[in-house]
C-alpha cells in the first residue's frame, strides 16, 4: 500500500474508532454521571438506549444520503454533526442537553459517517489492499469496544468523563482537515431519499431495538416493570411485533416504488446477492457473539470480583489486543485462504474461548488462564471482523455501496442489542432460577424466610454482589447462620447464571456457522495500486 493509502486508512480508522468508543465510555460513566447530573440510573440508561436506537433508525436513510450528496459531503456533514455533539456532551449541563448532544447529534452523525465510510474505503483500495483496509478498520472497530472501558474508566475514575468527549472534539477536527485526502465524487445519478420509506424504516427498527432493549427491564413476556400489561403480558413482545409488522409494511412499500421504477430506500435485489446476505448474516451474530460475551464477563469482574472500571478494562485488554492484531494478519491472509474458510476459523476459535471462560468462572479468579480465554477470543473476532467488510462492500458495485453500509451497520446494531437483551435475559433468569433452588433445598433455611426470598425473587431482579446480599439479610434481621446460607446460594448461583449466559453464547457461535455457507470460497486477485480519486 502506497503512502497515501496510509494515510487515506488513518482518516477512516480514525472515524471508526471514534463511532465504537462512545458507548463503552459511557456504559463505564453511568455512576458518576448519575451524580453529576443529580438524576438516576435509569435515566442514564435511557439516554444510553436513545444512541442505540438513532444509530440504528437513521443507519440505512444515512446510507441513501450518502448516495444523494456524495459519500465525502456525507462523511463531512456527517463528522460535523458528531463533532458538535461530542463538545455539547462535554460542557452538558442537564439531562436533556446530555441526550440532545450524545444520543441525538452524534447518533446522526455517525449514522452519515459510517455507511459512508465503507464505501470509501471499497472506492479507495482495490484487491487485496482493500481486504487489508477492511482488516484495519474491523480491527480498529473492535479494539474501541474494548478499549472504551479501558479509557473510560480511567478516565472517569481519576479525572471527568467529560474529558473524553472534549478529546473526541479534537480527533474531528483532525479528521476533518484532512478529508480532502479521500476520494471525491458526487451524487449518484437517480438517487433520491424516500421519505416514506425512512419514515417506515426508522420507525420499525426503533420499536424492535426498544423492545429488545427494555425486556430486560419490562420482562420479555411475564411483566415486571413494563408500562403497561396488554392482555397480561409485557409490552415487550407487543413492541416488538409491532416494529416487525411497520417493517413488514416498508418491504411491501419498497417494492411497490421498484415495480413504478421509482428509487427506493433500500433495492431488495441486494439480499438475492448470496455472499452479501451471508456477510449481513455475520454482522449479526458477530455482534450478538460479542456484546453478549461483553455484558456477562465484566459482571463477572465488576460484581464478582469486585473490581473497578478501570481493573475490569485492564484484564479485557488481552481481547483488544488480540483482536487487532488478527484482524491484520486475517486481511493478509485473505491473499492465501477464503473468507468462508477464515470466517469458520474464527468462529471455532470463539467456541474454544467460550469453554476457556467457561472452565474460569470460579469464586477466585486465575488471571493467566483467564487471559488466556480472552486472548483466544480476540484471536477469533480479529479473524471474523477481518473479513466481512471486504465481503459485504465487495459484493456489489460502486453505485450500491452506500446502500449496503448502511445495512451492515444496521445488523450490527441489531446484533448488539439483541445480544445483550438475550444474554442478559438469559444470566437474569438463570439467576433468578438457581438462587430460588438453592434457597428450597439448603435445609440452614426456614420455610418462612424461604417464602419471603420466593416473593421477593418475583420483582424486579438485578445481578448484585454477595456483600449488598449480606446487607440486605443483615438489615432484615436474619440470624448469622441463616445469613450465610443466604450468601452462599447466592454466590453459587452466581457463578452458575454467568456460566449459563456464556453457554448461550456458544450455541449462537454453533448457530453463526449455518450463515457462512455462502461466503465467497475463493481467494480474492491481487490487483494493482489503490484506486485513489484526486482530491
Amino acid at each position: 500500500m502506497t503512502g497515501r493509502g496510509w494515510r487515506i486508512l488513518a482518516v477512516l480508522a480514525g472515524a471508526q474508532f471514534l463511532m465504537v468508543l462512545d458507548q463503552a465510555v459511557m456504559n463505564v460513566s453511568i455512576s458518576q454521571l448519575v451524580s453529576d447530573f443529580h438524576t438516576d440510573v435509569t435515566t442514564i440508561q435511557a439516554v444510553i438506549a436513545l444512541y442505540s436506537l438513532v444509530m440504528a433508525a437513521f443507519m440505512v436513510p444515512g446510507g441513501k444520503i450518502g448516495d444523494i450528496l456524495g459519500r465525502r459531503r456525507a462523511f463531512t456533514i456527517g463528522n460535523v454533526i458528531y463533532g458538535t455533539g461530542s463538545l455539547l456532551t462535554a460542557l452538558a449541563w442537564s439531562v436533556p442537553v446530555l441526550m440532545l448532544g450524545w444520543s441525538v447529534l452524534e447518533g446522526i452523525g455517525a449514522a452519515l459517517v459510517l455507511p459512508a465510510l465503507v464505501a470509501l474505503a471499497a472506492r479507495s483500495f482495490e484487491g487485496r489492499e482493500r481486504a487489508l483496509a477492511y482488516g484495519v478498520l474491523g480491527g480498529v472497530s473492535g479494539a474501541g469496544i474494548a478499549v472504551g472501558p479501558i479509557l473510560g474508566g480511567w478516565v472517569t475514575t481519576n479525572l471527568t468523563w467529560r474529558l473524553v468527549f472534549a478529546g473526541e472534539v479534537v480527533v474531528v477536527i483532525a479528521i476533518l482537515l484532512a478529508v480532502r485526502l479521500l476520494p471525491s465524487g458526487g451524487a449518484r445519478p437517480g438517487a433520491k431519499l424516500d421519505g416514506v420509506g425512512a419514515v417506515l424504516c426508522a420507525l420499525g427498527l426503533t420499536l424492535v431495538v426498544l423492545g429488545v432493549l427494555e425486556a430486560s427491564t419490562w420482562g420479555w413476556l411475564k411483566p415486571r416493570n413494563s408500562p403497561i400489561e396488554p392482555f397480561g403480558f409485557s409490552l415487550t413482545p407487543f413492541m416488538v411485533a409491532a416494529g416487525i409488522g411497520v417493517l413488514a409494511l416498508f418491504a411491501a412499500w419498497q417494492r411497490r416504488r421498484e415495480r413504478r421504477k421509482r428509487e427506493p430506500l433500500i433495492h431488495f435485489r441486494l439480499f438475492g446477492i448470496p455472499p452479501l446476505r451471508s456477510g449481513l448474516g455475520m454482522f449479526l451474530f458477530q455482534n450478538m457473539i460479542l456484546m453478549g460475551i461483553f455484558f456477562a464477563v465484566p459482571l463477572y469482574l465488576q460484581i464478582v470480583q469486585g473490581f473497578d472500571a478501570f481493573e475490569t478494562g485492564l484484564r479485557m485488554l488481552p481481547v483488544s489486543i488480540a483482536l487487532f492484531v488478527t484482524a491484520l494478519a486475517g486481511s493478509r491472509l485473505a491473499g492465501r485462504f477464503p473468507a468462508r474458510t477464515l470466517v469458520r476459523v474464527g468462529l471455532a476459535l470463539l467456541l474454544v474461548a467460550t469453554v476457556l471462560l467457561l472452565s474460569t468462572i470460579e469464586p477466585d479468579i486465575d488471571s493467566v488462564p483467564f487471559g488466556i480465554a480472552m486472548a483466544v477470543l480476540g484471536f477469533g473476532m480479529g479473524l471474523i471482523v477481518s473479513q466481512l467488510g471486504n465481503v459485504a462492500q465487495s459484493a456489489v458495485g460502486e453505485e450500491d455501496r452506500g446502500e449496503v453500509g448502511g445495512l451492515q451497520f444496521t445488523a450490527q446494531q441489531l446484533g448488539a442489542s439483541l445480544g445483550t437483551a438475550l444474554i442478559g435475559a438469559v444470566v437474569i433468569s438463570g439467576l433468578v432460577t438457581n438462587f430460588s433452588n438453592k434457597v428450597a433445598d439448603d435445609p440452614r433455611i426456614s420455610s418462612s424466610v424461604k417464602q419471603e426470598v420466593n416473593v421477593r425473587l418475583e420483582g424486579d431482579v438485578s445481578f448484585v454482589s454477595t456483600d449488598q446480599v449480606r446487607k440486605a439479610a443483615e438489615k432484615a434481621g436474619l440470624d448469622q447462620a441463616t445469613t450465610d446460607a443466604l450468601v452462599d446460594s447466592y454466590s453459587e448461583a452466581q457463578l452458575t447464571a454467568l456460566k449459563t449466559g456464556l453457554l448461550f453464547a456458544g450455541l449462537l457461535v454453533c448457530a453463526a456457522f449455518l450463515t457462512t455457507r455462502r461466503l465467497p470460497s475463493g481467494v480474492p486477485e491481487a490487483r494493482g495500486s489503490p484506486q485513489l480519486a484526486a482530491a
